[in-house]
């Protein structure tokens, strides 16, 4: 297991009726700067609860932040913030909301141009406190110290991170997210369950805890994913799926453990240039990267085939009797089979949920490889994944595969 330090000083306040919980969590004199999407939560009787547990405050509101939060949106908030003296943020909604008013909470007090804390990843002095009421699982910035924001006028999507963005505290009850669309409860699913295996699906160090915690939040995804799309009320169900996406990016299973994101870092430039959501980018680069990595990740992919899938060797000389006899008692032809019934099974899955896989099922042409890898180079994506092997010519490798 490699070195670490680990501290998470989120609170998590889980369970049906936790908003009214609000009051006692935010001191009463603070203002507060309400922020969310773009209303659903206004149907959905989230936005009541909220006003209801905050009577008595001093509560403006910004909302209208888009999926992929947009700078230009955000230093809206910014200046809404710094005009009345906001003093706490409380972010209602999924991810795009939250790392939204991450940002927001770290530009209110930030010297010089914000672009910055993307752009240059300037370290910040003094950010605005903030919370969350949960209503999408999918991104864990609920409980982590990370943020990604699009620009808009340059088709770029920056992360950033902080130990100082961290939340104060985040409600989750799973009954906010009953009424979701199929479309995002599918991206949350697609979202979490990539998470996991970014920080997973490398090499192994000798970490048998997290593997195991990375492999029982996989196997929760699969069992009660498809659950969710037929049984959207089931609490039970959003319970399970909801705390899995929070555990899938607090940080606890990076700890001791190397980890890739190529995924991610590819999926983002999909997202700037062409627009689709972050998690139908991650269910078209994820399947692509296991392919091209597959010598590098072997070991992995083996784990995760018989942990995960419950495929062994059985399973791959089975399959290869029916497709190549002559195959069937070599080693390497099996093992070979193996990742691939593994990765089949990845995508599979990803298709079950009405995520597609490739990016012609969005119209993406091959014209689209040159000009993503433009943008990788552009910002410095050029040493991805667990040990800096993926190169703009893997990557290149990579997004072919995806098409």
């Amino acid at each position: 297991m490699l070195d670490f330090s680990f501290q998470n000083p989120t609170k998590i306040i889980f369970g049906r009726g936790k908003i009214a919980r609000l009051s006692k969590e935010i001191l009463k004199n603070k203002k507060i700067l309400l922020t969310y999407g773009g209303g659903s939560i206004k149907n959905n009787g989230v936005y009541d609860q909220v006003h209801t547990a905050l009577s008595g405050y001093k509560v403006f509101e910004f909302g209208g932040i888009e999926p992929n939060p947009s700078f230009e949106t955000l230093m809206n908030a910014v200046e809404l913030a710094r005009t009345e003296k906001v003093d706490y943020i409380l972010a209602v909604g999924g991810g795009s909301v939250i790392d939204g008013s991450k940002f927001i909470a770290a530009a209110i007090h930030f010297e010089g141009d914000p672009w910055d804390i993307l752009a240059k990843h300037a370290g910040l002095q003094k950010v605005v406190p903030l919370a969350t009421v949960l209503t999408l699982p999918a991104t864990g910035s609920e409980m982590n110290s990370g943020a990604v924001v699009s620009r808009k006028s340059t088709q770029e999507k920056l992360a950033f991170h902080s130990p100082l963005i961290f939340p104060q505290f985040s409600i989750l009850d799973p009954t906010t997210t009953f009424t979701l669309p199929l479309r995002q409860t599918t991206n949350g699913i697609v979202d979490a369950f990539v998470h996991v295996m970014e920080q997973y699906l490398t090499y192994p160090v000798d970490a048998p805890l997290q593997d195991r915690f990375s492999e029982g939040i996989l196997q929760t995804l699969i069992e009660e994913g498809p659950k969710a799309l037929t049984t959207p009320h089931d609490y039970n169900v959003r319970a399970n799926i909801m705390w899995s996406a929070t555990l899938a990016l607090n940080h606890l299973l990076s700890m001791g453990v190397p980890g890739d994101w190529t995924t991610h870092m590819i999926g983002h430039e999909i997202t700037a240039e062409y627009g689709l959501d972050h998690a139908q980018t991650l269910a078209i680069v994820l399947p692509s990267v296991m392919y091209v990595k597959r010598d590098e990740k072997q070991e992995k992919i083996i784990q995760y085939a018989k942990r995960v899938w419950n495929i062994g060797p059985a399973d791959a000389r089975e399959a290869l009797l029916k497709l190549h006899p002559e195959d069937a008692d070599s080693e390497t032809a099996i093992t070979n089979k193996i990742i691939e019934l593994a990765i089949a099974k990845t995508r599979q899955f990803f298709e079950s949920l009405g995520a597609k896989t490739n990016l012609s099922d969005y119209g993406i042409d091959s014209n689209s490889v040159s000009i993503l890898l433009g943008r990788l180079e552009q910002h410095g994506m050029v040493k991805l994944g667990e040990k800096g092997s993926v190169t703009l010519a893997t990557s290149k490798e990579i997004l072919e595969n995806c098409l």
